[in-house]
């Protein structure tokens, strides 16, 4: 079975990127937003860490996310804690988030195709794109639109699809086992790196919804070791007691992939536009990126817009206010992934004693991959000191 639809964008993906760039279309754009799921924010496919002056400032409700204060860091033999009062962290209740960014653009000329796959697209000599689509319900689609936002994550679907761009050699891989909150508190966060987790870490997050989530992330292919094997490990190795949890038989697994590759400046190829995880927008030390999707993505909706109403500079706009914002901290960012990914137990070790030598400011900065010229002197004198003088 085949038909057609048209429409003015078509947002290939509905995770936080997509569904931004739909709420904030000018009156009058129509979209199309395909997304490879049944059901939006289902299944979870990221951790939800952020911060929560940046989800205020997106106007995120408050009963959308758990703040963090207390954040405490393992190595094999080392610990750092942070008491973190000015740049609290914050984890988000995901399939609650993408529900509400979805609700945005409902009063808008917007359509939504769940459980939809986007398979290829072609541009036409009149300048449109015939883009197909496939579903169980409706089988094999045709859509026209004049602009497409490749907002499809790690696979870079649109752009793979005309040649432009490819899927990302290196990722972050990540699995997440959800259980009741039990004991533990709900202002603390716990990462941990070493053997439990080599060439990536470890998180340990508690949610609004009162449960844990429970996760390990490795980078392929630094590592041949899938995060199952991983996790599999920790579990019958007994260390999840350290950390003051239990873990119950009954659990839910989530799963997720992040590109874990240097940042590319380009964003716009004529009319076809990326963003979200499609274009990078991922702090590259610890592949935290949902407030960066979300601004970027709002970004991207205005300035689509404004393009599609005759400013000709929108898409220039937007690549240079994107690269002014990441490139400089995401070169720095990238090669400490890069050297961290290759660290030994013993060198974890010593990274977590610098660690704690930083200040609450100097954490948090680091998180955000903000690498002030401060910081990386500091880090660096840090580094040097551990070396001479252990």
């Amino acid at each position: 079975m085949s038909d057609s639809l048209n429409c003015d964008v078509l947002i290939v993906g509905g995770g936080p990127a997509g569904l931004s760039v739909a709420s904030h279309l000018a009156d009058g754009i129509s979209s199309i937003v395909v997304h490879q799921d049944a059901e939006i924010g289902r299944p979870v496919r990221t951790s939800g860490g952020s911060f929560l002056r940046d989800v205020r400032a997106l106007g995120i409700p408050s009963d959308l996310y758990q703040v963090i204060d207390q954040l405490d860091f393992f190595a094999d033999h080392e610990q750092a804690s942070f008491c973190i009062e000015n740049d609290k962290m914050v984890v988000l209740e995901i399939t609650g988030l993408y529900r509400y960014l979805a609700a945005l653009s409902d009063p808008l000329d917007r359509k939504l195709l769940l459980g939809t796959k986007f398979l290829s697209t072609q541009k036409q000599q009149d300048g449109l794109y015939l883009s197909q689509v496939r579903s169980r319900a409706k089988g094999t689609q045709t859509v026209r639109s004049k602009y497409i936002v490749d907002a499809s994550g790690w696979h870079s679907a649109v752009l793979d699809s005309l040649g432009l761009g490819h899927k990302p050699e290196r990722m972050g891989v990540g699995i997440e086992y959800e259980f009741p909150r039990g004991n533990f508190a709900p202002n603390r966060a716990v990462l941990f790196v070493g053997a439990t987790a080599l060439t990536g870490y470890g998180w340990i997050f508690p949610t609004v919804g009162n449960t844990l989530r429970l996760g390990i992330g490795v980078i392929n292919p630094d590592t041949d070791l899938s995060p199952r094997q991983v996790m599999n490990h920790f579990v019958q190795d007994g260390h999840a007691a350290r950390y003051g949890i239990e873990i119950p038989e009954d659990y839910e697994v989530n799963a997720g992939i992040i590109p874990s590759v240097p940042y590319e400046s380009k964003l716009v190829y004529d009319t076809i536009i990326r963003t979200g995880d499609a274009a990078n927008f991922a702090s590259p030390t610890v592949g935290e990126g949902i407030r960066m999707a979300i601004e970027q993505g709002r970004h991207l909706g205005r300035d689509l817009s404004a393009f599609i109403n005759g400013d000709k500079t929108a898409f220039t706009r937007y690549e240079t206010r994107a690269a002014k914002k990441y490139a400089r901290d995401y070169k720095y960012g990238y090669l400490m992934n890069q050297r961290i990914a290759g660290y030994t137990p013993d060198r974890w070790d010593q990274a977590v004693r610098r660690l704690a030598r930083l200040s609450e400011r100097e954490v948090t900065q680091m998180l955000r991959s903000n690498f002030s010229a401060g910081l990386i002197l500091r880090t660096l004198y840090l580094s040097l000191r551990s070396k001479f003088f252990g």
